[in-house]
């Protein structure tokens, strides 16, 4: 990761903006520059992970253009190519370097030719504007908000905007910022007419279009990493991983230490495609005492993001602290896609569709954010290829009938596309889902929901659910974690926009906690 800042305001010096943009020195630990701009600053904290030598240093310019960026671009090497054909002189191995060039030759059009997950803030100096733009789906974070002058400011998170900013908000994900106003660019999830294709013809094309997300997301020059939790998406990222690669890939998991549901299937799939594979375990007291810290770096009051994040928190700063691993590649988006438990009780194709949409529009806000955070706050970069652009695209478009769980096995499709390739054993390929913050272990939830119970008395949770308007809380682990929130962002609980929760609309969902624990259908997800 990256972590990136800029505003046209002479409200904030370099000087004073400096403490404020060092909140987030973790996403990019190597190097720092703060750069000024006629009226303004841009900022920018580097992770090198592609052009590793100095010259990838950023802001990069070009005329009286500068740009920062915490991205990566896929398939660059080809239009770096197209650009030098047409005179362009490049400085470093960079793949963000050719931003500038780009939008020389293509202006704001250049945001839809971008294969890529970004958050980028461009001076353009010709007209003296500054123009921000994020991936579709919102994979990598951004913010805005606006100083007392009026002027707007983007940050890579919200941290960097607190106390600068009455009101803090996530940038929209699919649009650009062109100095006036937001533009969406890019809609992923709305489909006029669903794709023709049949079942055997739907699983052919994820198979490939997953196998080339994977692939694009392998060229790195810093070492890499793959997180396993032994369900089927990380598992079927670290195989094709493995097989594309042709050598040993390392991966690494974690569950609590009295009973780690996940750790055995993670071993399983590692065993099976030949992983160098460290397991790590988390105790009661390792989930409480990183609570607050991860609540802050959250910068959420979401009680299934807090959950999650606990323990993939934990994985990653034991892979920083053990590894020279820097960039990662997870399992997220596949759920989203494909179904949860509770989309078991859609009550029609159009119902999962709609669900399915909300979700990938919202995905930034809840398992994006968690992934980004937990990685980076570790100085790790994510690779997302379930949130391949090409990918998202065709399964949106997948008639909906087909991705009902309508086979007695939820994402079926998923699974099926890859049954005859036998780079999973069955075990794991045909695995009942499980929730990462229930698989790490049952106990962690128990644990944090006792915590909960010896900090508030009834009457205390009372008073405490009444201060907040907004999405009050309804349980006292949530008040709990909606107090934390507010210690660090006062006033901004806007920025999520409700709990994650299944469906209350669907017969079946209509439940008081987001655990796929609670619902009918659970089975034998949690062994």
């Amino acid at each position: 990761m990256c972590c990136v800042m800029g505003f046209l305001s002479e409200r904030y010096s370099p000087e004073q903006i400096r403490p404020v943009f060092d909140r987030t020195k973790s996403r990019g630990p190597d190097d720092t520059r703060l750069e000024t701009i006629p009226g303004g600053v841009l900022c920018f904290h580097r992770l090198a992970i592609m052009g590793l030598h100095d010259e990838g240093m950023q802001p990069f310019s070009l005329g009286k253009n500068k740009v920062v960026c915490n991205g990566e671009l896929y398939g660059w090497r080809p239009v770096r190519r197209e650009l030098e054909e047409k005179g362009y002189v490049f400085q470093s191995d960079s793949d963000c370097e050719l931003l500038l060039p780009l939008y020389e030759q293509y202006g704001l059009g250049m945001f839809e030719k971008l294969d890529a997950e970004f958050a980028l803030i461009l001076y353009d100096g010709e007209h003296d504007r500054l123009i921000a733009g994020r991936d579709p789906i919102g994979i990598r974070p951004l913010y805005y908000g606006y100083f007392s002058d009026g002027r707007i400011a983007f940050a890579s998170e919200a941290q960097n905007l607190m106390g600068l900013c009455e009101r803090i908000l996530p940038f929209p994900p699919g649009h650009y910022y062109d100095g006036e106003r937001f533009v969406r660019y890019a809609d992923l999830t709305s489909v006029d007419e669903p794709s023709p294709d049949d079942l055997e013809t739907v699983c052919k094309t994820i198979r490939e279009k997953l196998i080339a997300g994977v692939e694009k997301r392998l060229d790195a020059d810093a070492p890499l990493g793959f997180l396993l939790s032994g369900g089927l998406d990380s598992s079927l990222v670290c195989a094709i991983s493995a097989k594309l690669l042709g050598r040993k890939i390392r991966t690494f998991a974690i569950g609590m230490d009295l009973d780690p549901i996940d750790l055995k299937y993670a071993c399983l799939a590692a065993d099976y495609i030949g992983a160098e594979h460290t397991a790590f375990h988390m105790t009661r007291e390792d989930v409480l005492a990183a609570l607050d810290e991860v609540i802050r770096m959250l910068g959420t009051w979401d009680i299934t993001t807090i959950r999650a994040s606990l323990g993939m928190y934990l994985c990653c700063k034991a892979i920083h602290e053990t590894t020279d691993v820097r960039v990662l590649m997870t399992g997220e988006i596949s759920d989203e896609l494909f179904g949860y438990k509770y989309t078991d009780f859609a009550p029609s194709p159009a119902a999962f569709q709609a669900e399915a949409k909300k979700r990938i529009d919202e995905l930034h806000m809840y398992d994006v954010l968690r992934a980004d955070r937990c990685i980076s706050a570790n100085s790790l970069e994510a690779r997302v290829p379930f949130g391949d652009l090409d990918f998202v695209r065709y399964v949106m478009r997948v008639e909906p009938k087909l991705k009902l769980n309508s086979y007695g096995m939820g994402k079926y499709l998923l699974r099926h596309a890859f049954e005859k390739d036998h780079i999973l054993p069955d075990e794991i390929l045909w695995r009942q889902k499980a929730a990462f913050s229930d698989a790490v272990g049952h106990s962690m939830v128990d644990d944090l929901k006792a915590y909960a119970e010896t900090v508030y008395s009834d009457e205390a949770f009372r008073a405490g659910c009444a201060k907040y308007a907004y999405r009050p809380p309804f349980t006292k682990e949530s008040l709990l974690y909606r107090d934390i929130f507010e210690k660090y962002y006062p006033g901004q609980a806007e920025m999520i926009a409700d709990f994650w929760m299944p469906n209350p609309d669907w017969e079946g969902c209509r439940v008081d906690d987001p655990s796929a624990r609670v619902l009918s259908n659970y089975g034998a997800s949690g062994k």
